[in-house]
C-alpha cells in the first residue's frame, strides 16, 4: 500500500486583510455604488479573514493582459512549487534525485514546458524523471493528485512520487466585471502552493518517520454540472464559472457516493476518525456536514485554513492534511477522509489510513 511521507506548503509573502483587498478590488470590480456594496457584504460572509497575494496590493490596480498575467504566474508559480517541494522532500528525508514520477497540477496558469519541466534543474531532479502535467481539474486538483500518486505507486512500489500543486487565483480576478461570480470568487480566492511526498509499499518500509497509508481513491463526474464551476479563458486571463449548484451537488449526490466508497473498503462513517475537506467556500463546507451528518466542528481544520489563506483550488485541501498532520495526535489503525469538488462537476475522494506501527514510529 503506498503511503504519505511528507506534506509541506508554500504561501506567497504578500498577507493583507480581507477588509484591505476589499477596498482595493472594489473600484476596480464596479464603478456602481450598490455593487460595491454587495460585494463587501459577500466578502464579510466568506469567513476569509486573511490572504496572501502574489504581488503586492497596489499592483493589483495595473490592467493585465493575459499573456502579462501569465508570465507573472510561470515566474512565481515555478518559485512556490521549488519552496514547497524542497520542504516536503527535506521533511521526508528523500533527496530530488530518488523521485520517480512528478505530478504538476494548476488552473490559474499555462506554461510549455510545463512548471514541472522547470523545477528539474532547479530541485536537482533527474532527466529522467516521469512526469505528468494536470491542468483543468481545479479545486480538486489536490484530491485527484493524491489519488493519482497511488495508483502509479501501487505498480511501483519500490519508487517516490511527487505531487505539487500551485494556484496564484489573484491573477484571474477580472476588472470591470460585476457578475456574482466574480463578486464572490475576489473575496474567497487565494494564492499558494502544496507538495506531497509519497512512496511505494516497500520504499515506505525503509522509511523511519511516515504519514498515513492511501488505502483507496475513487472519482465522480456528475452529469449535466459543467456549467457549475470553472474558468472560461480571454483576453485578459480565465474568467471565472462559479453558481450556488456546487452545494446542490453536494445535498444530492454526496453522502450517497460516500457511504458506498467507505463500504467497499469495509467502513462506515462511524469509522472515519478525521475529515480534510476541501474549503470551496462557507455553502459548500456546511453542505459537506450536512451530507456526512457531522457538526460544523468536524470540519474545523477546512475551516480554518479557508480563515488565513482563503479557497486555494487544488492546493487548499493538501493545505488542510499538512496542517493536521502538524497539529493533531493520530492513533494507529486512524481512518480519515480526504474530498474536494472541482470543474466538471466532479468529485475526488481519498482514504487515508494510519498504520498499525505509526505510534511506534513516531
Amino acid at each position: 500500500m503506498s503511503r504519505i511521507a511528507a506534506v509541506a506548503t508554500a504561501l506567497p509573502p504578500y498577507r493583507y486583510a480581507q477588509s484591505e483587498i476589499t477596498e482595493m478590488l472594489a473600484p476596480m470590480i464596479t464603478s456602481d455604488p450598490a455593487k460595491q456594496a454587495v460585494m463587501r457584504r459577500l466578502h464579510e460572509g466568506s469567513k476569509v479573514a486573511t490572504r496572501h497575494l502574489v504581488m503586492p496590493l497596489e499592483q493589483y490596480r495595473e490592467a493585465l493582459t493575459f499573456t502579462q498575467s501569465n508570465d507573472r504566474f510561470i515566474d512565481a508559480a515555478t518559485g512556490l512549487a521549488e519552496q514547497a517541494s524542497q520542504r516536503a522532500l527535506d521533511r521526508a528525508g528523500i533527496r530530488a534525485d530518488e523521485v520517480d514520477l512528478v505530478i504538476f497540477t494548476s488552473v490559474t496558469g499555462v506554461s510549455a514546458p510545463s512548471v514541472d519541466a522547470l523545477l528539474v534543474p532547479r530541485l536537482g531532479l533527474r532527466e529522467n524523471v516521469k512526469r505528468v502535467p494536470m491542468f483543468g481539474l481545479g479545486c480538486v486538483g489536490g484530491a485527484a493528485g493524491i489519488g493519482r500518486l497511488h495508483d502509479y505507486l501501487l505498480g511501483h512500489s519500490d519508487d517516490v512520487a511527487l505531487l505539487v500543486s500551485v494556484e496564484l487565483c489573484s491573477l484571474t480576478v477580472q476588472r470591470d466585471d460585476d457578475s456574482m461570480a466574480n463578486l464572490v470568487a475576489s473575496g474567497l480566492f487565494g494564492d499558494g502552493a502544496a507538495a506531497v511526498v509519497a512512496v511505494g509499499a516497500r520504499r515506505a518500509a525503509s522509511l523511519q518517520h511516515t504519514g498515513p497509508e492511501i488505502v483507496d481513491a475513487r472519482s465522480h463526474l456528475y452529469p449535466d454540472s459543467g456549467h457549475v464551476l470553472g474558468f472560461t479563458p480571454g483576453s485578459t486571463g480565465f474568467r471565472i464559472i462559479l453558481t450556488g449548484g456546487v452545494a446542490d451537488v453536494v445535498d444530492a449526490h454526496f453522502s450517497h457516493d460516500v457511504i458506498e466508497f467507505l463500504g467497499d473498503n469495509g467502513l462506515d462513517l462511524g469509522g472515519v476518525a478525521e475529515y480534510f475537506a476541501h474549503p470551496g467556500g462557507p455553502r459548500v463546507l456546511e453542505a459537506f456536514a450536512r451530507a456526512l451528518d457531522i457538526s460544523d466542528d468536524a470540519l474545523e481544520s477546512s475551516w480554518r485554513s479557508m480563515a488565513a489563506v482563503g479557497n486555494l483550488s487544488s492546493s487548499s485541501v493538501l493545505h488542510v492534511l499538512a496542517d493536521s498532520l502538524e497539529r493533531a495526535e493520530h492513533r494507529s489503525g486512524d481512518s480519515g477522509l480526504l474530498f474536494a469538488l472541482g470543474p466538471g462537476l466532479s468529485a475526488e475522494l481519498v482514504l487515508l489510513r494510519w498504520p498499525e506501527q505509526y505510534g511506534a514510529a513516531a
